[in-house]
């Protein structure tokens, strides 16, 4: 949902600007423009043989409505993965990446496996590579706490409906989306 809203804050409309505006503070869109947004992403044709979504839903009253939305367009809601890291680590990926402005590869200063060959230049395209506004501390340490307060009750509701599977988080990627692909292909275990 976030590339979602990043993509409808480039469009420079007026609902495109307002939110620019609320994602360049660091603060949350409104729920209403998220499932407006998310409504029509989903009734999209690349939506219908499964879909990720990246940070929504954030709290337990976004995932009643998700359920409302998923219901009223048929869907089943699939499986819910939470995949847990240590907050310096996760602040480090966020304030470190880079992203190229041509071909979209993504980077991390912090991260030595990441980083360019050459400082702030695309490795596949020789673009030059930016850092998106809301990746900085004062952004991450706002929308932690945020998860701290609001979204960590998640962990209980997808557990209550049998849907919550844990990936720890931490360095070795592979083994991660190793993980993740066994439980989009239900191999997984679920949480209890």
């Amino acid at each position: 949902t976030g590339d979602l809203l990043r993509e409808a804050a480039n469009k420079g409309d007026e609902l495109g600007q307002k939110i620019k505006e609320i994602l360049d503070k660091g603060e949350l869109v409104t729920d209403e423009l998220v499932y407006e947004v998310l409504k029509k992403k989903l009734a999209q044709e690349e939506c219908r043989n499964g879909y990720i979504l990246d940070g929504f839903p954030r709290n337990v009253e976004q995932a009643i409505k998700y359920d409302e939305i998923l219901s009223d367009m048929n869907l089943d809601l699939g499986v819910v993965i939470l995949l847990n890291i240590p907050e310096d680590l996760l602040m480090k990926r966020i304030t470190g990446r880079r992203i190229c402005s041509n071909c979209g590869e993504i980077y991390n200063i912090y991260d030595e496996l990441m980083t360019p060959k050459k400082d702030s230049v695309c490795d596949k395209c020789g673009c030059m590579l930016y850092q998106r506004s809301d990746d900085n501390e004062e952004t991450f340490n706002n929308r932690f706490k945020t998860y701290l307060l609001k979204t960590e009750p998640l962990i209980n509701y997808y557990r209550d409906k049998g849907a919550l599977y844990v990936v720890e988080n931490r360095d070795d990627k592979y083994k991660v989306l190793s993980e993740i692909e066994k439980i989009i292909n239900g191999l997984g275990d679920s949480v209890d």
